[in-house]
């Protein structure tokens, strides 16, 4: 019950007192009058008092709930982004490109990512020789080789339903295992103050041709270039990939690091044709405008040079972070993150609803190389031919 003001009770006790007093000596009408009024105003004055210690009581109540409120909501805050927790990812994809990405994804769900970069053949690597005790939650790859070199050890575990079925059959593992998050094709990139498309083969087999000798850019370290020499292996053979390596190399190729810098020496002259992925170009074309003296040609002949491929997501089946593994790929295949492909990298996205970059030709209608992206899993097979060929030390 409230607490009663004491200068209330010291009024009601004051009438109390007046009460019992003149009911005790007084004897005259007049006396008698004033008892009656004293008697009648007691239960007057006690309801006040019990009106008055309400209203005072009621914000002493309420004042501590309503200060504690920001703390209250700061500290859910709080425990909301602790019980986020962690997921490790393994990116054969360098940060400059999904940087930005993995970030955005950090502020929407308030996720502690920790991200190991390489290229996807070491990060690949790295993951067979650490098999079970693989700290990792997720293996985001440039290409189908690396995802499907760590599938076949076991590592990998299977994706739900919900996230297999937003993606394009030909994109996805057919075990679900991994999902493409994201298009890319082979290409020749060439110089165009030296070359036009009708000086180029249709087929990248022919730039054995001696006359490309001296003019030939490529990057045999690079991931996606090793998934196209095993789509070769796939469609030519082993005898006919080894004659092809040899050739090119006695037409001495210059070695890249990357497709980045195959594209800028191909822009600035020093080479007239380099085999990357289509992407790479759009940067140049965004910083230097028009005037950038390289394009993409993609091959028509429809082998193995003209090639699509996939980047790719797949869940460790170690990872301690399962859920926020699965959180991460939803994220990936979400049209957020398909328009980030399209918009910020210009590869193609491999969802329905998302329409591909403008100016580039839509996949449906590339005569791409009729090799199934599962077939692109024998990394290990392929960099023992670059070896054995001289490729590769």
């Amino acid at each position: 019950m409230p607490r009663i003001p004491d200068y209330l009770i010291l009024h009601i006790g004051f009438g109390k007192h007046i009460a019992r007093k003149h009911s005790k000596v007084n004897t005259g009408k007049d006396n008698w009058e004033m008892v009656m009024f004293v008697r009648r105003i007691i239960p007057l004055l006690v309801l006040v008092a019990f009106v008055s210690a309400c209203t005072t009581a009621s914000p002493a109540a309420v004042t501590p709930t309503e200060a504690a409120q920001p703390e209250s909501s700061t500290a859910s805050s709080d425990t909301a982004a602790a019980d986020a927790g962690k997921l490790v990812i393994y990116s054969g994809r360098s940060e400059n490109l999904v940087g930005p990405l993995i970030e955005q994804f950090k502020k929407e769900t308030g996720i502690q990512v920790d991200v190991r970069y390489g290229s996807t053949s070491e990060i690949a690597a790295t993951l067979l020789e650490e098999g079970h005790n693989s700290p990792a939650d997720l293996f985001f790859a440039q290409d189908p080789g690396g995802l499907g070199a760590v599938a076949k050890a076991g590592l990998l575990a299977p994706l739900p339903e919900e996230i297999i079925s937003r993606v394009k059959a030909e994109f996805r593992s057919p075990d679900n295992l991994w999902v493409g998050v994201s298009g890319r094709a082979r290409v020749v990139v060439y110089n165009t103050a030296k070359l036009s498309e009708a000086d180029l083969p249709a087929d990248i087999a022919d730039f054995v041709d001696p006359k490309w000798s001296g003019k030939i850019g490529w990057a045999p370290t690079n991931a996606s270039f090793q998934a196209m020499v095993t789509g070769m292996r796939k469609v030519w053979g082993e005898e006919q990939t080894k004659a092809w390596l040899e050739g090119i190399l006695a037409n001495k190729p210059v070695v890249f690091e990357g497709n980045a810098p195959i594209v800028e020496a191909v822009g600035a002259g020093e080479i007239e044709v380099g085999f990357v992925n289509h992407y790479y170009l759009y940067r140049f074309l965004a910083e230097q405008g028009e005037s950038f003296k390289a394009r993409n040609y993609f091959l028509p002949g429809g082998g193995p040079g003209s090639l699509v491929l996939v980047a790719g997501a797949g869940r460790l089946a170690t990872g301690k972070d399962e859920a926020n593994a699965i959180r991460f790929i939803e994220f990936l295949v979400s049209v957020e993150a398909q328009s980030y492909f399209v918009e910020q990298t210009s590869e193609y996205p491999v969802v329905d609803g998302v329409e591909s970059p403008a100016g580039l030709t839509p996949i449906e209608k590339l005569n791409r190389a009729s090799i199934s992206l599962s077939d692109l899993t024998d990394m290990q097979g392929t960099v023992g031919l670059l070896q054995d060929v001289g490729v590769l030390p």
